[in-house]
């Protein structure tokens, strides 16, 4: 049962422990509210002791005095207390901890996902899927759930002790419950598709808010805010429209299952009036089957809506699903290698939807050497850094580091042996220091200055406020590319692994600023593997090893002095940017 609850559910085993535990102390809590009505019953008989004819040994147990019942007041509050006390532990305490594991669950879970999945997965839709749907899930499961279920088990209990004591007076009583349950859960399928509108509206508008705050700028610079923001506008309305939407579709068949509920008290009563007048069943009787009803119908209309609420949580869960079932990269963990050449044999890559991106591409990075990956755009040449260092698998051919296929090797792992900077760059709201140091956390202060100096950073870091200890704003908001650009080489020269992977890292910077850049990484080549990919000539024109990649392919291969002999695609290139 566990683990059907954890597959259901997306819960963690101890989540699905203690989910058990709750609806099991729910149901005991359900139970226990229903002792006083017990006592009633013993008081009326007590009080009406004409009519306690026919009910045996009840009437002895009611012929006790005052004291009785005092004490049996103060021992049903008592017990109402604990049992209430544990319920809440259970209840809510429980889930909250199992919404913390959630989130923690699915952000490990991400931390082992290839990097791929990050290029093609909405950030918005993630986002929502740790913090919103984990959220609603916390509702439901502290709030709904063990409600919903522990309603369901109590009703049995109660339901069959009914029958124990008259079979036409409970049916009567009874038959509202499972009519009122199936309006409900009929229903589920226009629920989820409606809950899925909603869900859909509600990304499309987070979406589209980071969008704007991510291009506020470009929207200003073309005065493309009012058209903009209308659409955004539309997207919130459209958000405020389908939550009323489906708000409106869930109460019409909840508002109808309590309305055939409710009728479940006039059934009751009507026969319960006509068994009395016929002599069946005693007043104490009667009026012990309308007491109950009413006390459980309570209960189960608040379920009904606990169970439309269930409903609509299954798109949540079904998001947390899609996420857990997505593959992970895994490989040895226990990976050393002096050999650190880059080698790809005849390797060939296609997205998922079936664009072909490299077709049988063969080419070796040598260890010592700085080998440059050239050409026109949509060739393939990030697409080839991306490989090297694990982002993505190839679906054709091989990639290794040294003799061992980089498939082999778990991702984290592999990234060790590798100081990647992207055209671009990523930083965060910290220090100049602290975003340096994200290169080799155990770095000491001396090695950070020394890595900033060397990537020529010293200059313009000197100059601000608080010179390395300036908070630098979300993603380096105070400095401009080239500076950003600056700081993403550094982390690179700190973190000083044996293979250094350049896409476009000096296209942010001027042509002076370049030339020192490139004579800083000119003094961490000795012994590492250099893999460059530029549009700039002028930036490769001192490799040891070009390769022209044109739609996929390698065309050219070769030093530069022999590329610019043959007179192809590299002469060209060189040539054009000369004029």
């Amino acid at each position: 049962m566990i683990e059907k609850l954890m597959k259901k559910f997306a819960m963690s085993r101890q989540g699905a422990v203690d989910f058990v535990k709750a609806v099991v102390i729910c149901t005991l809590s359900d139970i226990v509210v229903m002792i006083p009505v017990g006592l009633l019953y013993m008081v009326t008989i007590r009080l009406l002791p004409a009519a306690a004819a026919g009910t045996g040994g009840i009437v002895k147990k009611a012929a006790q005095g005052p004291v009785f019942y005092a004490t049996a007041v103060v021992g049903i509050f008592i017990l109402l207390y604990t049992v209430n006390y544990f319920k809440y532990n259970a209840q809510y305490l429980s889930t909250y901890k199992e919404s913390g594991v959630r989130r923690m669950s699915l952000a490990e879970k991400l931390r082992c996902l290839p990097l791929s999945f990050f290029g093609r997965k909405d950030l918005s839709d993630l986002t929502t899927t740790i913090m919103e749907d984990c959220a609603v899930l916390e509702t439901d499961f502290s709030h709904m759930f063990p409600l919903f279920y522990s309603s369901v088990c109590s009703t049995v209990i109660i339901a069959l002790s009914l029958f124990l004591y008259n079979v036409k007076l409970a049916f009567a009583s009874l038959w509202v419950i499972p009519v009122s349950l199936a309006i409900v859960i009929f229903s589920k399928q226009v629920q989820l598709w409606s809950a899925g509108k909603q869900t859909a509206a509600k990304l499309a508008c987070a979406d589209g808010i980071q969008e704007c705050l991510e291009n506020v700028r470009d929207l200003k610079a073309n005065n493309a805010e009012s058209v903009y923001l209308s659409g955004l506008d539309e997207k919130i309305r459209m958000v405020e429209k389908k939550s009323v939407h489906n708000e409106y579709l869930v109460g019409v068949f909840v508002v109808l299952a309590q309305m055939v509920l409710k009728t479940g008290i006039a059934t009751t009563a009507f026969t319960g009036g006509v068994l009395l007048v016929h002599g069946e069943i005693t007043l104490p009787l009667f009026i012990l089957f309308l007491i109950v009803v009413s006390r459980l119908y309570d209960p189960l209309s608040n379920s009904l809506i606990h169970l439309a609420g269930m409903i609509g949580a299954e798109t949540n869960i079904n998001r947390m699903h899609e996420l857990d079932e997505q593959p992970v990269q895994t490989g040895m963990t226990d990976f050393h290698t002096e050999n650190c050449s880059i080698v790809f044999d005849h390797v060939g890559f296609f997205y998922a939807d079936g664009t072909e991106v490299l077709r049988d591409v063969s080419f070796t990075a040598r260890q010592g050497e700085v080998t440059a990956l050239v050409g026109p755009s949509g060739g393939g040449k990030s697409t080839v850094t991306r490989l090297a260092a694990r982002f993505w698998d190839v679906r054709k051919g091989c990639v290794m580091l040294g003799d061992t296929p980089v498939r082999a090797v778990d991702p984290e792992t592999l990234l060790k042996f590798f100081s990647i900077v992207f055209q671009d760059v990523t930083l965060f709201n910290n220090t100049v220091m602290e975003n340096i140091r994200i290169g080799r956390y155990s770095a000491t202060d001396s090695e950070v200055l020394e890595a900033a100096a060397a990537a020529q950073c010293d200059e313009f870091v000197r100059k601000l406020p608080q010179g390395y200890e300036t908070i630098i704003g979300e993603n380096g908001a105070v400095l401009s590319g080239g500076e950003r650009q600056r700081l993403s080489i550094a982390r690179a020269i700190l973190k000083n692994a044996p293979v250094i992977l350049l896409d476009e890292a000096t296209a942010s910077l001027d042509t002076e600023n370049e030339t020192k850049v490139q004579k800083a990484l000119s003094r961490l080549i000795r012994g590492k593997t250099i893999l460059i990919v530029a549009h700039r000539m002028r930036t490769v024109s001192g490799a040891d090893h070009i390769i022209v990649l044109k739609d996929g392919i390698v065309t050219e291969d070769g030093t530069p002095e022999q590329l610019l002999k043959q007179g192809g695609e590299y002469a060209r290139m060189v040539s054009l940017q000369r004029m």
